[in-house]
């Protein structure tokens, strides 16, 4: 079995250096990035913009046209003008094309307005999945994928949305509540004031409502991520809950996970539906006291019916828009906050990366050295996993690695393509220091077969062609034939074109191996590391598979990790690793005849072998 490593998942906040509040000073740089990637967009802004300042002011005209139609009706019943009575009509059609023309630039202001948010979305999404593609190991050890599913749906939805719920709807509310507010005291300061008298009250109540669903939201948010990694678990291992009938206890997790989801969800309608039932409440107490002062103020012929009736309007027009104003709150709280959930990881840079003047790898003699080498895994820094580890392997060499489980040969594999920076000492390929190459150049150079194969829902061809897509068919049968694959592979109706099942659930765990040792032949790599990666290969198909190997191991070095000794009895020098450090080295038959920690490995598997005959 080879070398693991575990390295628990941390909550996202906790990897991302983020606490649970952001600070006003980020909050705003943070909604100022989200608002420049909306402007990477600007004929669909600029047109978002002036139709939500166009509508608004249309708006505004239609209590006072309405006012003025109750007017003219009145002069209407009293007189009976044929004159007045065409005013009137004039009226009715301005209502009408002022009412049309308002709908239209609101119907052009929700659409470009989610044009920029959906622009938006997708450059937020595109950056993000490109910073998760270049993210070190390290990272990716400490970050459940869960987790990074939901960082990037619904953290990533609820800060393209800004454009839309926040800097429209702040423009929105400027122009109705400021120019109409004005109006209404210009043209009578008390009932101007009182007509204004619910927006205080609706506007704080909104905020502090939807402050405290926003809370909710990210607990909600955080129970729909559990959510996300149980189905996830469960899927990946469906065959083992099958295996173990399992079935009810995978169940009892998934719906105790749900129900908490679903107890947050009622919270959540329970104080929806207690802010609007107070907000509405105000809302009518005020337009009561409207119509008692109005009503007073008409009958002492201070006032218009006409008058009053553009107040009330407004008073109907304004409701939605100052209950928005919570909206609003809500929309720069969760901005803040999901932007900047997204944007500490973006602003992540990856531990392992080209420096400045990284220059392509160049490969004369096909020597890999390792000198001195120490290293600790990031989440575990004060831990030395290696300790002064030094070998050199020339091109033609087969090196076996051999030891007790967290002896460090799993991590040994992983320093050579640089999946991990060394934490001391160095390692080179012909004289150059693989931190100092480009990486795509190292890992071309590097190739390393794992125990856990990884298949791609796609077909066998272009899994075994993954790392060159452009490789001919008959360099891709060739690495089959040499993985002992080939035979099996030409004998389906499809052949190579069969697809593969997801994860590669159609194989065996032998036959995704040999898919993995296929892979990784077809690169032609400088350095090939097998990685226990026979270990559910029988015994006469691995033979095969190393004997293909041999054959060809004069252009490149190759390094053996295993825990079967007749894997590595073939291999120019052996290095057996003990808590991290080269304990012996040298032939088989030399290791033999140390007496030393080898001699023990090998007289404990053929005991084991002799009893199970």
């Amino acid at each position: 079995m080879a070398e693991t490593k575990t390295h628990p998942a941390q909550h996202p906040v906790e990897v991302l250096g983020l606490t649970d509040t952001v600070s006003p000073s980020k909050g705003l740089r943070t909604m100022w990035r989200v608002f420049l990637i909306g402007t990477e967009t600007p004929w669909q802004m600029a047109f978002a913009l002036v139709s939500t300042l166009f509508a608004a002011v249309l708006q505004l005209i239609i209590p006072q046209l309405l006012g003025r139609a109750v007017d003219q009706s009145q002069v209407v019943s009293a007189g009976g003008h044929a004159a007045t009575t065409q005013a009137l009509l004039v009226t009715a059609l301005l209502i009408l094309g002022v009412s049309t023309l308002r709908g239209l630039f609101a119907t052009f202001q929700n659409y470009f307005s989610e044009a920029v948010g959906h622009h938006t979305g997708l450059r937020l999404r595109l950056a993000y999945y490109d910073k998760i593609q270049h993210l070190s190991f390290g990272f990716h050890d400490r970050m459940h994928s869960g987790d990074l599913i939901t960082l990037g749906l619904l953290d990533l939805e609820g800060a393209r949305m800004f454009f839309a719920t926040g800097v429209v709807r702040l423009l929105l509310l400027v122009v109705l509540i400021g120019f109409g507010g004005w109006w209404l005291i210009a043209i009578d300061p008390v009932l101007g004031l009182l007509a204004l008298s619910f927006v205080p009250y609706v506007g704080w109540r909104s905020s502090t409502s939807q402050l405290e669903l926003r809370q909710t939201w990210l607990d909600l948010q955080e129970h729909l991520s559990v959510l996300t990694r149980v189905m996830e678990e469960n899927l990946a291992g469906i065959r083992v809950v099958r295996a173990f009938s399992a079935q009810e206890h995978e169940l009892a997790k998934f719906r105790a996970a749900s129900e908490r989801a679903l107890d947050l969800a009622h919270e959540r309608v329970e104080l929806r539906v207690r802010s609007t039932s107070a907000m509405t409440l105000s809302f009518f107490a005020a337009m009561g006291l409207v119509l008692l002062v109005g009503g007073l103020k008409v009958q002492a012929g201070s006032m218009t019916v006409g008058t009053l009736t553009a107040f009330l309007t407004f008073m109907m027009i304004l409701q939605m828009p100052v209950r928005q104003l919570g909206m609003l709150v809500n929309s720069v709280a969760r901005t803040s906050t999901c932007g900047a959930r997204i944007f500490a990881l973006m602003d992540l840079e990856p531990a392992v990366s080209n420096s400045p003047e990284a220059h392509v790898l160049t490969l004369t003699e096909g020597t890999l050295r390792l000198d001195h080498v120490s290293f600790a895994y990031p989440s575990a820094p004060d831990h030395l996993v290696l300790r002064d580890i030094s070998f050199t392997a020339h091109r033609g060499e087969v090196i076996g690695i051999i030891g007790e489980q967290g002896s460090g040969k799993t991590t040994v594999a992983q320093l050579i393509p640089r999946f991990y920076d060394v934490t001391g000492g160095s390692i080179t390929l012909d004289g150059q220091d693989i931190r100092e190459v480009t990486l795509p150049s190292v890992r071309k150079a590097v190739a390393v077969v794992t125990q856990d194969v990884f298949m791609f829902t796609t077909t066998m061809e272009n899994n075994i062609a993954y790392g060159n897509p452009w490789a001919p068919e008959a360099g891709i049968e060739t690495s089959s034939s040499d993985a002992q694959l080939h035979d099996y592979i030409d004998a389906l109706p499809e052949r190579y074109r069969t697809v593969v099942g997801e994860r590669g659930a159609s194989l065996s765990g032998g036959q995704r191996q040999r898919m993995s040792i296929a892979r990784s032949l077809i690169l032609d790599p400088a350095v090939l590391i097998f990685d226990d990666s026979t270990a559910a290969i029988d015994a006469r198909t691995e033979e095969r598979i190393f004997a293909a190997i041999r054959a060809k191991v004069a252009s490149r070095v190759t390094i053996l990790i295993a825990h079967r000794l007749n894997t590595l009895s073939h291999a120019d020098r052996i290095l057996v690793l003990d808590g991290g450090r080269i304990a012996e080295q040298g032939t088989h038959a030399e290791l033999l005849a140390l007496n030393g920690r080898y001699r023990a490995l090998y007289d404990l598997q053929h005991q084991s072998f002799g009893d199970r005959q």
